[in-house]
C-alpha cells in the first residue's frame, strides 16, 4: 500500500529527465505510492525525493532502511503514509502504474494535503518533475514563478 510495484524498464524510463543526476552505480528497488525511488549501491541505500529534487543516502544497508520504514517517522518522512491512507480512504485508489501526485507541486507552493492529491501514470508524474526539479534545482530562494506551461497541452 505504501509502496508501488514498478517495472525496472518503467522506472529507468521515468528517470530520463532526472539525467542532471548521477545515478550511475545505483539500482532501483523500490518506488513509493508518491513515486519517489530507492536505490541501492555499494556506498549504501539511496532515496530519490521527487519534490525536494534530491537523492541522498539514507541508510546503509535495506535492512537499515526497513528498520526506519518500519517507525511512524520513518513511514511519514519517506512513504507519506498519513497522505495514502487519507486518500485510500477517500477511494483515491491506485490502478497499476499509476502513484499519487500533487496537482500543485509542493516545490511550487502547493499544499501537501488530500485536496491537492490525483492519481497519476507513475512515468508520467516522475518524469514531470524530473523536468521541474531541473528548471528549479537553481533558482534563488524565494523566486516568484508567475506561469507554468505544459507543451502540447
Amino acid at each position: 500500500m505504501l509502496l508501488i510495484e514498478q517495472s525496472r524498464n518503467d522506472i529507468l524510463d521515468a528517470l530520463e529527465s532526472w539525467d542532471w543526476i548521477d545515478f550511475s552505480n545505483k539500482t532501483p528497488f523500490a518506488t513509493t505510492a508518491f513515486g519517489d525511488v530507492f536505490f541501492e549501491s555499494r556506498e549504501g541505500i539511496f532515496f530519490l525525493d521527487s519534490i525536494g529534487g534530491s537523492l541522498d543516502k539514507v541508510a546503509r544497508t535495506k535492512k537499515e532502511l526497513q528498520d526506519i520504514l518500519n517507525t511512524e517517522d520513518g513511514q511519514d518522512h519517506f512513504l507519506m503514509a498519513g497522505l495514502v491512507m487519507a486518500a485510500r480512504d477517500e477511494g483515491l485508489i491506485l490502478d497499476e502504474g499509476e502513484c499519487y501526485d500533487f496537482k500543485v507541486s509542493p516545490s511550487l507552493s502547493g499544499p501537501m494535503e488530500l485536496s491537492n492529491l490525483q492519481k497519476m501514470s507513475f512515468k508520467v508524474s516522475l518524469h514531470i518533475a524530473g523536468q521541474l526539479m531541473k528548471q528549479l534545482k537553481d533558482l534563488p530562494i524565494g523566486t516568484k514563478i508567475s506561469s507554468i506551461k505544459l507543451e502540447g497541452a
